[in-house]
């Protein structure tokens, strides 16, 4: 790996420090206030676009579910009719909008919400947040169940795709379907984990928390990024899932770490867990 710093807006610059690169990974996101989103995504995605045109390759971008609006069904297709219901769910239409009318290769795969290798995530933000003092919080229904992505599986997959390019259109759409986890299985994951750490004791659970929704509805009326939080909880109240039967077609599997390895890992990764907790357990 060779990291750069550079500036976005110096297309030529960058394309010339990327010469030789022939797939490019938009992962790129505005702070979460609507505000920025409005102003800032599609712009930075207009760039990495420009970029690609410039170096001949393939862009891809890490889609999610924002497209499908509230009412979304169960189950999520590739070509499931997008109904956006939400500001960033309607810049998201619009970002695939544009990734396809550009004219250079693309491809998109959507996923569920992100966790390990990082932060910044709603695992490492709410979920982990308390674990050390034996609280685990969850934005939803303890037994609702929606689509999680482990970041080195669903990297795993950008590189399995994009190794099967030369297969594919020159705009395709794929959905990673991930894990598909409630609360309670975050907390059949974590236990262990907690009790090896001494955060609970050795026959106590982590305590279930809920995350405080409607303080965060009053609050976004003097803060923009909760007001721009509220407006995506409808996510934690509809069970749904990414039907990934086109990504399989296409490579075979899908990578999938099994979830008690996967936290172990994510946790070691924010410097909670040490490699040694629960002996006999690979690492990642």
């Amino acid at each position: 790996l060779e990291w750069l710093q550079h500036d976005l807006l110096d297309i030529s610059g960058l394309a010339r420090a990327a010469r030789g690169a022939t797939v490019v990974v938009h992962a790129l996101n505005p702070p979460y206030t609507n505000q920025a989103w409005r102003e800032q995504a599609l712009v930075m995605l207009e760039r990495s676009i420009e970029i690609t045109r410039n170096l001949g390759g393939t862009l891809m971008l890490p889609g999610n579910v924002y497209n499908f609006g509230a009412a979304m069904p169960a189950l999520l297709h590739e070509d499931t009719p997008q109904r956006a219901t939400t500001v960033k769910g309607q810049i998201r239409v619009g970002m695939e909008a544009q990734l396809q009318r550009s004219g250079v290769r693309a491809v998109i795969i959507r996923a569920g919400d992100f966790f390990g290798s990082g932060t910044g995530t709603w695992f490492d933000q709410v979920v982990a947040n308390k674990l050390t003092r034996g609280v685990l919080t969850y934005p939803g229904a303890r037994d609702l169940v929606t689509p999680w992505a482990y970041l080195p599986d669903l990297a795993r997959t950008f590189v399995a795709v994009a190794q099967r390019r030369s297969d594919l259109s020159s705009f395709e759409v794929f959905h990673f379907a991930g894990q598909q986890l409630s609360g309670q299985h975050w907390l059949d994951a974590l236990n262990p984990l907690a009790r090896a750490r001494g955060w609970v004791q050795p026959d106590a659970s982590l305590t279930y928390r809920g995350l405080p929704w409607g303080l965060i509805r009053m609050g976004g009326w003097f803060y923009p990024a909760w007001g721009s939080l509220q407006e995506m909880h409808y996510l934690w109240r509809t069970p749904h899932a990414l039907a990934n039967d086109k990504l399989l077609q296409l490579v075979g599997s899908e990578m999938r770490t099994p979830l008690p390895l996967a936290a172990r890992a994510s946790l070691i990764g924010l410097g909670l867990v040490q490699d040694g907790d629960l002996p006999g357990v690979a690492p990642v």
